[in-house]
């Protein structure tokens, strides 16, 4: 059997327009230093730069989170069989929580966990570093290194600016292709918050050892039910859609439908899922995974109540560092009545089930 290459993932995932655009195969091509693959346009998949420098090595199609070559290695690593029978991945328990930190939850999507635990690793230097993504506009984000503080308070602020002048190329996704500045940065260890495509191909990369991603500490994952892509026309079918201004948007947030807050009218707006279908990115149809299972802990909105995050620690490494902040009291735990408990489980599994089944669907209609 023939090794599969970069031809092989135009073919099978490019052409199928299921490309996540994660940018772990340009990444961390084994010929790199040749240029052999990139990305030539913005929300677009990578091309071929210099083709007749290709190695063949199958690296770009192993690490792809659309091929699940490794799925069965890395689901005896993870302790998780599959999303069938169990949707929520390896966890101990389910928590909702909230930062201790004012300017972390002032500033904060919802509990303002991830940045705690992130500002809580630096300062005791268990990792020099991490990948997080800010906001730059309503409904847009890019990556960002963050070293201190300062950074991540920067990285979760809630002040979003749109381009003045708008042209008919110009996009807005919430999607960030934090793996590519992996590369920008020496480091010895990192942490990195990401969507579930992008920790699956960070989880490929550690298993077959590709280098940078054994400095890679931590693993922080994000609920992520789908991403969403705007050009100028679906900007203004939006903003007439749902009577707002691009402009007045504050803050986003995503639990059980699509939360805007909108300062400057002192109000907030809940969008359903199933209206905002058509501004989605068509890859997001293609994931099944919900809950980020390949993660060291999984966080998200969903199930918490209002400035809370749920929280999902997996791995042996999660817990141990999700019981140190608890215990020190950087954030605190909400205590839950049983039944509670149980509904935020339901309600979680809900989203999962409803994740999977859609990837199902759109496979048959490919």
């Amino acid at each position: 059997m023939s090794i599969k290459t970069f031809q092989d993932l135009i073919k099978e995932v490019h052409e199928k327009g299921i490309c996540q655009e994660c940018g772990g195969c340009t990444s961390f091509c084994s010929a790199t230093f040749e240029n052999v693959i990139g990305f030539k346009e913005p929300f677009s998949p990578p091309e071929y730069i210099n083709k007749d420098a290709c190695l063949e090595c199958g690296i770009c199609y192993y690490i792809c989170p659309q091929t699940h070559i490794l799925d069965d290695d890395l689901n005896k690593t993870y302790q998780f069989t599959n999303f069938t029978s169990m949707p929520l991945g390896n966890l101990e328990k389910i928590y909702s929580c909230q930062t201790n930190d004012p300017e972390f939850l002032k500033y904060g999507t919802d509990g303002g966990v991830v940045n705690t635990i992130i500002n809580y690793l630096l300062e005791n230097k268990i990792i020099d570093g991490a990948i997080v993504s800010k906001f730059d506009a309503p409904f847009s984000r890019e990556s960002m290194f963050a070293d201190n503080k300062d950074e991540l308070i920067k990285a979760s602020g809630t002040k979003l600016e749109i381009t003045s002048q708008l042209d008919e190329v110009q996009r807005f996704c919430t999607y960030t292709r934090s793996i590519v500045k992996l590369n920008h940065y020496k480091f010895k260890k990192l942490a990195i918050v990401g969507t579930p495509c992008q920790i699956y191909t960070i989880r490929c990369m550690q298993n077959l050892g590709v280098t940078p991603s054994e400095y890679i500490e931590i693993c922080l994952g994000l609920f992520c039910y789908h991403n969403f892509l705007f050009d100028k026309s679906q900007i203004k079918r939006f903003e007439k859609d749902f009577d707002v201004k691009f402009e007045n948007i504050t803050k986003i947030n995503i639990k059980e439908d699509l939360i805007l807050k909108i300062d400057t009218e002192g109000r907030v707006l809940h969008i359903p899922f199933e209206k905002v279908v058509d501004y989605v990115r068509p890859a997001c149809f293609s994931c099944a995974d919900f809950t980020n299972v390949y993660s060291d802990i999984s966080f998200g909105g969903l199930g918490s109540p209002d400035k809370y995050t749920t929280v999902i620690p997996r791995t042996e490494k999660g817990i141990k560092l999700f019981r140190k902040v608890l215990g020190e009291k950087i954030i605190k735990n909400l205590v839950l009545k049983a039944p509670e408990k149980e509904n935020m489980k339901e309600l979680i599994t809900k989203f999962s089930h409803s994740k999977m089944e859609r990837k199902v669907s759109f496979m048959k209609n490919l």
